[in-house]
């Protein structure tokens, strides 16, 4: 209704290069440094409005990404709240994110800097907004905010210690607890070798192409899977052999600082004969070739946390051990 003043509605991009920098504009023409993005004109979403925006303000044309954040800001100077909508966009390709310009030329107001760099350079306003937006990105999770600051119950940006302080005080929600809880990420391999011990491995379609994996892949654990049934269904997916998978060798647990945990339950897939290769189809969406490597091959195929774990479970198998407990590849 006209008499009732309704919130200001705005999107901004967390836009991204290749090698994680963001896209920060500063320059003459502005009080100062902001993220793109602006005002929802009219009858747009917050999509089209800052698929807009960038495209009128710096010759950009990428999709707008998952929604990473929002944030409600009380009352200005203007007597409305705002709404504002933070999406991912990118990362750009090298190419690509040499060629941003703002009007008239000036590239030089379009900087790209690390993140922490980013946050500091903003205003006190923004800064948070991008930190939490940053946290949500790297979690695959979402931000909720507030003035910038993370809500009770947010899945992403909490602070870890006002998590802790939060859960201990019992003021949580059992809702809030679960959506603020730190999550994981699981997955299920399985090791197979040929009659002449080397390994299976397989060259993925999709990330780091560099890098070779074991068969297997996520647990769609939202769908009740279980690890045994995961390995199962991914060999079958990705090569086309219908095995049982054989004992539990290791599971694996990983951590980088500010993304979730990664966990892996690695089976043991046995011997596969000529036969048994010869039948291997991969799905071309999938995976690009396999190939079997000898163990002292290993090195400068796969990531050395990997490798660690691929040595454990040869270890276990050969030796009748395990279930091994490994961190990063290696016994705690």
């Amino acid at each position: 209704m006209p008499d009732r003043p309704s919130p200001l509605v705005a999107a901004t991009g967390v836009v991204l290069d290749t090698r994680g920098r963001v896209l920060v504009l500063t320059g003459p023409g502005r009080t100062e440094p902001e993220l793109p993005g602006g005002p929802v004109r009219d009858t747009e979403t917050p999509e089209e409005g800052l698929a807009r925006a960038l495209r009128e303000g710096l010759k950009l044309t990428p999709a707008t990404g998952r929604l990473l954040a929002v944030d409600s800001r009380p009352p200005g100077p203007l007597g409305r709240s705002q709404i504002v909508h933070v999406h991912l966009v990118g990362p750009l390709a090298a190419p690509e994110a040499a060629a941003v310009s703002l009007p008239g030329g000036d590239t030089a107001e379009a900087r790209w800097l690390p993140p922490e760099e980013a946050c500091a350079l903003l205003p006190a306003r923004t800064a948070p907004r991008l930190r939490a937006a940053l946290a949500a990105l790297h979690t695959g999770s979402f931000a909720h905010l507030v003035d910038g600051v993370p809500q009770p119950g947010s899945p992403a940006g909490l602070d870890p210690a006002r998590r802790l302080a939060l859960e201990h005080s019992g003021t949580l929600d059992p809702a809030s607890h679960r959506a603020s809880r730190p999550k994981a990420v699981t997955a299920a391999s399985v090791l197979f070798t040929g009659p002449d011990g080397r390994i299976l491995l397989v060259q993925p379609a999709y990330g780091r192409s560099d890098r070779w994996n074991l068969p297997g892949g996520g647990i769609d654990s939202d769908l009740g899977e279980i690890p045994r049934a995961a390995a199962r269904r991914e060999v079958e997916e990705e090569l086309g052999l219908d095995i049982a998978p054989g004992r539990l060798l290791a599971v694996n647990w990983s951590h980088k600082p500010g993304r979730p945990a990664r966990i892996r339950f690695l089976y043991d897939g046995g011997v596969l004969d000529a036969p048994a290769l010869a039948r291997i189809r991969l799905d071309p969406t999938e995976l690009l070739q396999w190939r079997t490597v000898a163990p002292a091959d290993l090195p400068g195929l796969v990531k050395p946390a990997l490798r660690r774990q691929i040595t454990a479970c040869l270890t276990a198998r050969a030796t009748g051990t395990g279930p091994l407990e490994l961190h990063a590849g290696r016994r705690p």
